[in-house]
C-alpha cells in the first residue's frame, strides 16, 4: 500500500469554538470540520429527523403514481426490474413489498450477471411481455438504456424508470422517468437507487391514503420499509452528510435494531450482529457485503428471497447460503488480486490502470479493480474477457472521473454507466486496444504533474488523555457516520508500544497496547495492519477511530487503527 498522507483539519479558532457551548471542545471542532459555522445549523444536523419531503417534487413521480394506479386497479401484471447489487436488491424488494400491499399483481426481475450483465436488456424485456407483463419498473437502473427502452415499448410494455446514477446525453424514452440528477428535478440529488424507490413508494402510499382511507393496506407501516433503505444506501456507498439520506439511514437503523424484517435478523444473525446495537458501519462491512454475494457468485434472488422471507425459518437457510458466498467472494477476490497484480508491476509509472483476464468472475472484477486503485492511487479498468464482448469494472480517484471519461469514449461502448468513482461497460473485443489507449491517454492529460497520494483525513490531534468513554459516547451525535460524514479521527503522537502481536486467521490484523506518561495503557487493533508486527518501532504516532469494545459483558475503550507510523514522522502531517 502505497502511504498515506495525514490530511490534518486546522483547529478552529477559539472564538468559533465557543459558540458551541452544548458540546466538548472535541465534538465543537468535528462540527467545524464538517462546514457548520453556527450552532444552530449543528444542532439541525444532529438532531432533524422528520421525513416530511413531498414525494411529488421529483419529476414524474405523479406520472408514475398514475400509471402504477391504474395497474393496481385493472390487475395489469407489473414487474419490478432491479439491480443484483445491495441497492437494486433492497430497491426490488421494497417496492413489490409496497405494490403487493396495495394489491398490486406484481414480481420481481433481477438479470443475472454472468448471462445477462448490468441494467435492462431487450430480450428479458421481450420475454416479460410473451409472459403477460404489462408495466415494467426499473429501479437503481436503466437511466441508459435508450435501445433496451425502445426494444421493450416495441414489445408492448409501459417502462417507468427509477433509477439514481449519472444522465447521459439522452433520456430514455419511457412513460416516466425518476431520477433526482435531473436539472429539472426538485429533491436530493443524492439518493441511492433504493431512496428513489422508497419516495415513489411513499407516493404511491399518500396517494392511496389520501384518496381512500379505508383501503390503506393493513398492518402495513412506512415505517417498516426504512431498514431497506438504510442497507441499500450505506451499501452503495451515498453520502451521509446530505440531509435526506442522513435522516433515511438514522430511521432505517432504528427499525432494523428492532428486527421487524426476518431477513434483516436472519443475516445479523450469521454476521454475530445484535439487535439494538447495529450500526452505520455494521451495514456497509457487515450486511451490504453479505447481500451483494448473491449477485456476484450466486443469484440475486436469494437476497431478494432473505429480505422478503415472511419468518425466522424462512430466511435463515437464505442467510446461510449468503454466508458461505461471502466467504467464498472473499477467497476468489484474493485469488484474482494476486493474478491481476501481476500485470500492473509498473503500474506506478501509469496514470490508469487498465488489466483483465479471461478466467475472472463477473462479480469479482469490481472488488479487484477497487482493490488495485486503492493499493497504486490510479484510476483502474478491471476486463473480463468475453469470446466477442468483454465486461469491465471501473474504479476511480476524486481526481479523475471515470464515467466521463467513458462518457467521450461512448463510440467504442456497446453501453456504459456509473458514477465518477465507479462505473462498469461492455465493450467489443476489437475495441479494446484503442479504448485502453484512449483512456491513459485521458488520465494523463487530467493526472499529469499532480501529486496522486491517498490523504487520510484526520479530524483533530488529540492527547491520550482526552480519549474517554463519555467523549466517545458524545460522538455519537454524529451517527449515522459513512461516505460524506465520517466517524470522528484522531491523531495521537508518541505512544509507546507496550506489546503488539499479528492475530486473524491468516495474521493480517495488528493488536497492540499503548500508552503515554500521563494515561492508562490502552488496547488498539489495527485491521489490515498486521504486517507492521514485524517491524514495529518502540514509539508510533498513529491516526484512529475512538470506540468501545464489548467482550463478554465487559465494556472497554480501544482505538480502531487506521495507520501509523515511527514517532516523529507524523511531523510530516499536511492540512486539510
Amino acid at each position: 500500500m502505497l502511504q498515506k498522507e495525514w490530511a490534518l483539519a486546522p483547529a478552529a479558532p477559539a472564538e468559533r469554538l465557543q459558540r458551541f457551548r452544548e458540546v466538548s471542545p472535541i465534538l465543537a471542532q468535528m462540527l467545524v470540520d464538517r462546514g457548520f459555522e453556527d450552532p444552530a445549523s449543528a444542532r439541525a444536523f444532529i438532531h432533524n429527523s422528520n421525513l416530511d419531503e413531498d414525494p411529488f417534487a421529483l419529476k414524474d413521480v405523479e406520472k408514475a403514481v398514475d400509471r402504477i394506479g391504474l395497474a393496481i386497479e385493472r390487475r395489469q401484471p407489473t414487474v419490478v426490474y432491479g439491480d443484483f447489487d445491495a441497492d437494486g436488491v433492497c430497491a426490488t424488494t421494497l417496492l413489490v413489498q409496497t405494490l403487493k400491499a396495495l394489491g398490486a399483481d406484481v414480481s420481481p426481475y433481477i438479470p443475472d450477471r454472468d448471462g445477462e450483465g448490468y441494467g435492462l436488456n431487450a430480450p428479458a424485456l421481450r420475454q416479460l411481455a410473451q409472459q403477460g407483463a404489462q408495466l415494467v419498473i426499473t429501479v437503481d437502473c436503466g437511466i441508459r438504456s435508450i435501445a433496451e427502452v425502445e426494444a421493450g415499448a416495441r414489445a408492448g410494455l409501459d417502462i417507468i424508470v427509477t433509477d439514481h446514477h449519472s444522465i447521459g446525453p439522452e433520456l430514455p424514452a419511457a412513460l416516466a422517468v425518476i431520477n433526482p440528477r435531473q436539472d429539472d428535478c426538485a429533491g436530493e440529488a443524492g439518493l441511492a437507487g433504493v431512496g428513489v424507490a422508497f419516495m415513489l413508494a411513499k407516493g404511491l402510499l399518500r396517494r392511496r391514503w389520501d384518496s381512500d382511507r379505508a383501503s390503506y393496506p393493513p398492518g402495513f407501516r412506512q415505517s417498516d420499509l426504512l431498514d431497506l433503505v438504510a442497507l441499500g444506501t450505506v451499501a452503495d456507498v451515498m453520502s451521509l452528510k446530505t440531509g435526506l439520506n442522513r435522516r433515511l439511514v438514522r430511521h432505517g437503523l432504528d427499525t432494523i435494531n428492532e428486527f421487524r424484517r426476518p431477513g434483516i435478523a436472519a443475516l445479523a444473525r450469521v454476521a454475530g450482529l445484535k439487535a439494538g446495537q447495529i450500526r452505520a458501519s455494521d451495514l456497509g462491512f457487515g450486511l451490504g457485503p453479505r447481500v451483494n454475494a448473491a449477485g456476484r457468485l450466486g443469484s440475486a434472488m436469494t437476497a431478494y428471497d432473505l429480505l422478503s422471507a415472511r419468518t425466522l425459518d424462512d430466511a435463515l437457510p437464505c442467510a446461510v447460503e449468503l454466508q458461505r458466498l461471502n466467504q467464498e467472494r472473499q477467497r476468489l477476490t484474493r485469488q484474482a488480486q494476486t493474478a491481476i497484480s501481476e500485470q500492473v508491476s509498473e503500474a506506478d509509472e501509469l496514470h490508469l490502470i487498465f488489466a483483465g483476464d479471461e478466467g475472472l468472475l463477473p462479480g469479482i472484477v469490481g472488488l479487484v479493480a477497487g482493490q488495485l486503485s486503492q493499493e497504486y492511487y490510479r484510476p483502474a479498468v478491471v476486463l473480463e474477457f468475453g469470446a466477442d464482448e468483454s465486461r469491465a469494472s471501473c474504479r476511480s480517484i476524486p481526481e479523475f472521473d471515470i464515467t466521463r471519461a467513458l462518457d467521450e469514449c461512448a463510440d467504442l461502448l456497446v453501453k456504459h454507466g456509473g458514477h465518477a468513482m465507479a462505473a462498469g461497460f461492455t465493450v467489443r473485443n476489437e475495441n479494446i486496444d484503442v479504448l485502453r489507449l484512449e483512456l491513459q491517454r485521458k488520465a494523463q492529460a487530467s493526472l499529469r504533474g499532480r501529486r496522486l497520494t491517498p490523504r487520510l483525513p484526520v479530524d483533530c490531534e488529540a492527547k491520550l488523555s482526552d480519549i474517554s468513554m463519555a467523549l466517545v459516547a458524545e460522538l455519537d451525535l454524529l451517527e449515522p457516520t459513512g461516505h460524506g460524514n465520517p466517524q470522528a479521527t484522531f491523531l495521537t503522537r508518541d505512544l509507546n508500544v507496550l506489546h503488539s502481536r499479528r492475530v486473524g486467521a491468516e495474521k493480517q490484523h495488528l493488536k497492540l497496547r499503548l500508552a503515554d506518561a500521563d494515561s492508562s495503557p490502552i488496547d488498539a487493533i489495527g485491521f489490515g495492519l498486521g504486517d507492521w508486527a514485524l517491524k514495529m518501532p518502540r514509539r508510533i504516532d498513529c491516526v484512529y477511530h475512538a470506540e468501545i469494545n464489548e467482550w463478554n459483558g465487559r465494556r472497554t475503550l480501544q482505538m480502531r487503527l487506521l495507520d501509523l507510523r515511527p514517532a516523529g514522522e507524523a511531523s510530516r502531517t499536511v492540512s486539510a
